[in-house]
């Protein structure tokens, strides 16, 4: 590897960002997802070697590893970058990993378990920043798993909790609930801008951080495909994944728009395309880092990465991208729902490299006393004292009981917050709905029954996040109060379309 000297316009080490107290970060982060897909053609990396290649990041003031439980060997290498540091060293590099579970129970075992398994990996005794992922928000195990992952905070295995590829409404839900996230790591690019909206707003209001990871979406953005025809045969996972962005926003010409203005924009400032894209992710609101990944053992681009910190983008620069923004289609939905929905903006178009299936949170039984009939039960103790199911299935009818948001069978979830709540009960009641073969397109009625008028906006804007393109016929009422510490109930009715 060659390594070559910094400018003298350029600054000698990257910027820094006080993520937590106690906890500062280099804001370029280097991204260690790439371990995957070299080991998956090469075989596992040595972890001294790996290590030695981190090092070289380290000694340029690149000290912020990220990495996940499913990146490869990339923990372990991590680990022995670590090993040759004291933990009280102030040049001790920092290690952030993710935990991305399979949708089940989230029991204290299991949360124990996973975290675990990470501090064995890292050889450490604490995570610097154990970030979360889940897959499907109608699984309520997420919530679960983050109140076990701030009681193993208490103890000191985690030093600060994140969470990854969540929206808006879902991290503003597990705020709401009480669970001290210092981060959320999102895609966020020139390609993909959905971060600088909703999710921006949450997190300025909350104190959270923004990691943005993709944003080179893996190498296209660079002048090495600047007036380059459109690849077909692609084979690293990162431009997989890209490529799929990149089509969505309006295809390959699109996304030249795009390029064009960020190369007029590199050669004003003399950087390149790859610092003008990432500098425009550093100054968004809420950004406190930038993930670069890394191909460890192939190249090292330290020194192009530290121009980061030596220029800053003009109102000229920002609207000459804004009018190339406006020649594509944003990409649709919010932060995370290309792992959550089709289409699915995944390396294969799917999710078959990360989950076999999708374990559902509801299960059916046959109605006894109504043959073909199918219902839901959830459990609770109310079920029986009352003689009621979460929802029942007849021929194409499904009706769904007033929906409270309770964790288990007894805990209310964000009792303060009517727009969490909100959220929270329109997972379940999806969730319920999957289970009986339908989905929210097939709701055709809902009722709201609200404790607080004053509740009505918030809770309406999240009622429209789910429905707002289906719009079912809908009643919303003020009621003098609901039994048990809640500010929301909600039912629904569906006809399973043919």
């Amino acid at each position: 590897m060659t390594r070559h000297p910094a400018s003298p316009l350029t600054p000698a080490r990257p910027d820094r960002f006080p993520l937590a107290p106690g906890l500062e970060i280099s804001r370029a982060l280097t991204g260690l997802w790439q371990v995957a897909d070299i080991e998956r053609k090469s075989g596992p990396i040595d972890p001294e070697i790996g290590a030695d290649w981190l090092d070289a990041y380290v000694r340029d003031g690149f000290t912020t590893f990220d990495m996940a439980d499913h990146y490869g060997t990339s923990e372990l290498i991590t680990g022995r970058l670590l090993s040759r540091f004291a933990v009280s060293a102030a040049d001790r590099p920092l290690a952030f990993t993710k935990w991305c579970p399979e949708p089940g129970p989230m029991t204290a075992d299991v949360v124990r378990a996973g975290v675990e398994e990470r501090l064995a990996h890292l050889g450490t005794e604490s995570i610097d920043l154990l970030q979360f992922h889940w897959w499907s928000f109608e699984h309520p195990g997420w919530l679960d798993a983050l109140h076990e992952l701030t009681r193993l905070r208490a103890e000191g295995l985690i030093r600060e909790i994140g969470v990854t590829n969540f929206d808006a409404a879902h991290l503003h839900l597990a705020l709401a609930d009480g669970i001290p996230l210092a981060t959320n790591q999102v895609s966020f690019s020139l390609v993909d801008r959905r971060a600088a909206g909703e999710l921006a707003r949450v997190c300025g209001a909350h104190g959270v951080h923004l990691l943005a990871y993709g944003t080179l979406c893996g190498g296209f953005l660079s002048s090495r495909w600047l007036g380059q025809p459109e690849p077909h045969d692609i084979e690293d996972w990162s431009k997989m994944k890209y490529k799929r962005f990149i089509d969505t926003i309006g295809g390959w010409t699109a996304f030249q728009g795009i390029l064009t203005a960020a190369g007029a924009i590199a050669t004003k400032h003399g950087v390149s395309i790859s610092n003008v894209a990432t500098r425009w992710v550093l100054e968004q609101t809420a950004v406190a880092g930038v993930i670069i990944g890394a191909r460890l053992g192939e190249a090292i681009h330290t020194a192009d990465n530290l121009k980061l910190f030596g220029f800053s983008l003009d109102a000229e620069d920002h609207a000459r991208l804004e009018a190339a923004f406006a020649a594509t289609q944003p990409v649709p939905g919010d932060c995370g729902d290309e792992y959550r929905k089709p289409p699915f903006l995944t390396a294969s178009g799917d999710l078959s490299h990360h989950l076999s299936e999708m374990p559902r949170a509801s299960t059916t039984e046959l109605t006894p006393h109504r043959p073909g009939g199918l219902r839901v039960l959830t459990g609770s103790e109310w079920e029986d004292i009352a003689g009621y199911c979460r929802a029942q299935r007849i021929g194409d009818r499904i009706l769904v009981s007033g929906t409270t948001a309770t964790a288990g069978t007894s805990r209310p979830v964000a009792p303060q917050d009517a727009a969490a709540q909100t959220t929270y009960i329109l997972d379940k009641i999806q969730s319920t709905l999957t289970a009986l073969g339908a989905s929210a397109e097939d709701v055709v009625r809902t009722r709201v029954y609200l404790t607080d008028p004053d509740d009505a906006l918030p809770v309406s804007r999240a009622h429209g996040r789910v429905f707002g393109e289906i719009k079912p016929a809908n009643t919303l009422l003020a009621v003098a109060r609901l039994i048990g510490d809640y500010k929301v109930e909600i039912e629904a009715e569906a006809i399973i379309r043919p």
